[in-house]
């Protein structure tokens, strides 16, 4: 089933950020190359990442408690797989907000893999100094 429109534009509309360790954060948005900051965060210059999140599956709004249980399943699993990721928070129009996980160094296939397992349609991604793209699992 295709992703309606309006979830479509929501999420190319939407900041994606990751907390850095020394404070403040780096933004990722759809159809621009990853901040500095991040690239950084690579251990090669074409080196893929992703951009990931349990909660809300099929863009269902699910409890709280619900939702960070599904997250810290989403983290254990990439810490299982032997996964660097570091914390984000999606943040798009009306004030939506959906803690995330920035993966640097996970294969788009593994990324797509997870996020089937955990319900969702879409991921954010890219290799490198190329551009972050929106990539639905649909």
């Amino acid at each position: 089933m295709p992703v309606p429109e309006s979830i479509r534009r929501t999420w190319l509309d939407t900041e994606y950020r990751i907390r850095l360790s020394h404070g403040g954060y780096a933004c990722i948005r759809c159809g621009q190359p990853l901040p500095a900051p991040l690239l950084a965060m690579l251990r090669r210059e074409d080196e893929p990442w992703g951009y990931i999140t349990a909660w809300n599956p099929a863009s269902v709004r699910l409890p709280l408690a619900t939702n960070r249980i599904r997250q810290r399943r989403l983290r254990d699993e990439l810490r299982a797989d032997h996964h660097r990721y570091f914390g984000g928070v999606g943040i798009g129009p009306l004030d939506w907000r959906e803690p995330s996980l920035f993966v640097p160094g996970i294969k788009h296939s593994q990324l797509d893999a997870l996020a089937r397992r955990f319900g969702q349609l879409g991921v954010i991604r890219g290799a490198g100094v190329g551009p972050a793209e929106l990539h639905e699992l649909t």
